[in-house]
């Protein structure tokens, strides 16, 4: 089987294309894969780690806005179709899989042109202007949400398969060993808080007045600040006399990279609301407090985290309405309501789908011999 992916931009894209590279791999050994981004996003990171050949086109979002600047990116994004013909009438696959983002436009449009069986992974509740209009154009559209099926109307064919992830539901955890590693007590509950691979200002500048005023004092704290703000906040704590390496229950990181096992161990989530926390938080069956981030194209975010609230498994707190005491009694009433909490976090299982990579993979397989 020869597979192209298109994905680019940010780990949203790039991730799923890689869960769904790994899984046909894992099916099919004698799988060809071949990855179509751009010259700028992480995938120039994560693809060739991840073990797979990238190809490169020109392709940029186009913005509803006239401009020239925009103009200049709606040729730039036609001169990446022709690019997109070229490889895949090289590589001539069996299959053209998008996982969202502007490159998914003339990768797809190219492979529907030249009738190859196509289908995108789009991973929000709200699908986003790309998918939109692709949805006519390919094969199936692949949905990490039901919530997006109604969005759709004018697709050929959806599939509910849920977001690829690395979180397992009902994985074992050795909660003590992994309590020891990250150096937090064992009879105190812990709040995980995150903004993303990037952080999120907001949430960063209200957890350093919790951790200033000493709100935290009944639950710990393992906070991901993120890359590009971690010397900012140690900073701004340095500038309070708190040493950000030795705080009273609490522990900051720029990144975590063994999400599954850090959200596996803590008690409540509070984080932004992409797609791919959605899942992982629903995966591991974690109550969460989400603060869309409110620049979302379409507002996404909002609709994503009211996938869970509409069931009962999150409260969400609007950016502009996020402040330290909003914050802190929403986390103290949680905690002050066990039975609640338990479940909450047994609602936000009910939209886990811990079989996507073979529902994925099933009409990968039922696509590609479409043409055969």
């Amino acid at each position: 089987m020869k597979v192209i992916i298109a994905a680019a931009g940010t780990g949203g894209h790039i991730n799923p294309g890689i869960a769904i590279a790994n899984k046909i791999k894992k099916e099919n050994k004698n799988a060809e894969i071949t990855f179509i981004g751009t010259t700028r996003g992480l995938e120039n990171d994560l693809v060739p780690r991840a073990g797979y050949s990238l190809r490169t086109i020109e392709a940029y979002g186009i913005s509803r806005k006239i401009s020239i600047q925009n103009f200049r990116n709606m040729l730039k994004t036609f001169k990446g179709l022709g690019e997109a013909k070229k490889i895949i009438k090289e590589i001539n696959p069996d299959i053209v899989i998008g996982t969202g983002g502007y490159i998914c436009g003339p990768v797809l449009l190219a492979a529907a042109k030249n009738k190859i069986p196509t289908t995108v992974h789009e991973s929000n509740a709200f699908p986003g202007v790309a998918v939109k209009l692709l949805s006519k154009k390919v094969d199936t559209v692949l949905v990490g949400f039901k919530e997006a099926r109604g969005r759709l109307p004018k697709a050929n064919k959806i599939v509910v398969t849920g977001n690829p992830t690395k979180i397992v539901s009902g994985a074992a955890l050795n909660r003590t060993q992994i309590k020891q590693e990250l150096g937090v007590k064992n009879d105190l509950p812990i709040v995980l808080v995150f903004g993303g691979s990037q952080g999120a200002k907001t949430i960063n500048e209200t957890l350093m007045e919790i951790i200033s005023k000493k709100l935290n004092e009944e639950y710990q704290l393992i906070w991901a600040c993120g890359p590009k703000q971690y010397d900012i906040v140690k900073e701004e704590l340095s500038s309070k006399d708190i040493n950000i390496n030795n705080i009273q229950n609490t522990k900051i990181f720029p990144y975590i990279h063994n999400m599954e096992e850090v959200m596996g161990v803590s008690d409540i989530v509070v984080s932004r609301s992409g797609a791919m926390t959605i899942t992982e938080v629903a995966m591991a069956g974690k109550p969460a407090i989400f603060v869309p981030f409110p620049f979302a194209t379409e507002n996404h975010q909002e609709y994503n985290a009211k996938v869970l609230k509409n069931v009962g498994a999150a409260k969400i707190i609007l950016d502009k309405d996020l402040d330290v005491d909003t914050l802190s009694k929403t986390i103290r009433d949680m905690f002050g309501n066990p039975e609640k909490l338990k479940l909450m976090g047994e609602n936000a299982k009910k939209i886990a789908v811990p079989n996507t990579l073979d529902i994925i993979y099933e009409e990968i397989v039922r696509l590609s011999k479409k043409n055969k």
